[in-house]
């Protein structure tokens, strides 16, 4: 598909006739997110404190740089980084400087009222709302298995208390749940349930342990994939910090000693590493491999801002494996996941590729708004699927996460 750049594309308005779904949505936490309803005595693992000028978060023992401004006082604009992620940096500008001018924080990143009202200017009717501060919660606490679970019921009941899981039936965030420990992962989508959360964020991750990490696909989930597959709701497999940026410092001159910094793109070999297309790729195939998805085959999954373009390549590995191991598998690895799993592209994608692999059916829009990475004006997607028939677009702005929200297959 032949991509406009950035400077040659001219916004279109136009009257789509159906209502726009966006997959990828976030809020910014405040300072209250996670404390308020955390008890006191893990309050000292998860603080905020002045370090030279500069509020920080302290996470189960350590200075946490992971999120450079974890108060989100200021931020990048919504989509200030496109340039960059489209590869068309001709003057080799660094990343801070594509951002330009930082943002003050607005109301409608952390609150829902002002939210719809930024969706009705954008065009857009239906939001899944993610967090973006959460990454810290299973990605550094170790193996502080209560401290996880705690901020993870933090954050959830904060969602609750200030936006709900689905309000106005047009925003709906996600219930986060850590599987660390599967009886409170069962327990914490027990209460999601209750408070109407119509679907659930789980990391794409090997599952943090006392005695190191194990696949999700393992029989000791079997009870919480089974209340999944009850319920009727779906599971999103977030980006997150998914541990294998510890892949990329091993490559690196430090040793994989020092904490990874998400927005540093000062070094060329991070932006030829996969790290995202990697996690993601390989969580997918635990699931399939290790036969969650066949022991619970009304499960419907979810993959957001996580791209595309580990697609093509999963899918030849998924045929070499059922080719090498036939009778391992309780169907044919490629139609499951061809079946079972929703995709949502990055904008700068070649598009007409993944629908080779992905059907039309299972393709959603995401806009990461409010995120620098994503689109200033998230119908500007429309571009991207310009070549689409009429029909397939509808299927991928609306139709397709329109069907997950009411609990269609």
């Amino acid at each position: 598909m032949a991509v406009q750049t950035v400077m040659e594309r001219v916004n279109e308005t136009r009257d789509l006739g159906y209502p726009v779904y966006d997959a990828d949505g976030h809020y910014y936490e405040t300072m209250d997110t996670f404390r308020r309803h955390l008890p006191k005595k893990f309050h000292k693992d998860f603080q905020y404190v002045q370090i030279e000028g500069r509020t920080k978060l302290a996470i189960n023992g350590h200075i946490s740089d992971y999120i450079p401004n974890p108060t989100f006082e200021v931020v990048a604009a919504p989509g200030s980084h496109e340039i960059w992620f489209r590869g068309e940096n001709t003057e080799g500008k660094s990343l801070r400087e594509l951002t330009g001018d930082p943002l003050a924080f607005q109301p409608e990143f952390a609150e829902p009222v002002s939210r719809l009202k930024m969706l009705d200017e954008q065009g857009v009717q239906a939001q899944l709302i993610f967090p973006t501060l959460a990454s810290v919660i299973e990605g550094h606490m170790g193996t502080n298995i209560p401290l996880m679970a705690a901020c993870v019921h933090s954050l959830n009941a904060w969602v609750a208390d200030d936006w709900t899981f689905h309000y106005k039936d047009r925003l709906f965030p996600c219930a986060y749940i850590s599987l660390a420990d599967v009886d409170l992962a069962c327990a914490e989508l027990d209460w999601a349930l209750k408070e109407g959360a119509r679907h659930i964020l789980i990391r794409p991750a090997p599952v943090p342990g006392l005695f190191g990490p194990r696949s999700p696909g393992l029989p000791e989930f079997d009870k919480f994939w089974a209340k999944v597959n009850e319920s009727n709701i779906f599971v999103v497999l977030h980006v997150s910090d998914s541990g294998y940026d510890q892949i990329y410092r091993w490559w690196g001159s430090g040793g994989g000693a020092d904490e990874a910094l998400a927005f540093d793109r000062s070094d060329p070999l991070k932006s030829c590493i996969d790290l995202q297309g990697r996690a993601i790729a390989d969580m997918i195939s635990a699931l399939i491999a290790h036969g969650v998805m066949s022991r619970f085959p009304n499960i419907r999954w979810v993959s957001a801002e996580n791209g595309s373009i580990w697609v093509p390549h999963l899918v030849k590995m998924l045929h070499r494996a059922y080719g090498q191991l036939p009778k391992s598998f309780a169907k044919h690895p490629v139609e499951q996941f061809q079946e079972n799993v929703y995709v949502a592209p990055y904008y700068e994608e070649d598009l007409d590729e993944l629908k080779q692999h992905v059907s039309t059916d299972r393709l959603l829009f995401g806009s990461d708004w409010p995120h620098a990475e994503g689109l200033v004006k998230p119908l500007d997607f429309l571009h991207e699927v310009k070549d689409f028939t009429p029909a397939d677009q509808k299927k991928f702005m609306s139709t397709n996460l329109k069907g997950l929200l009411e609990g269609k297959r």
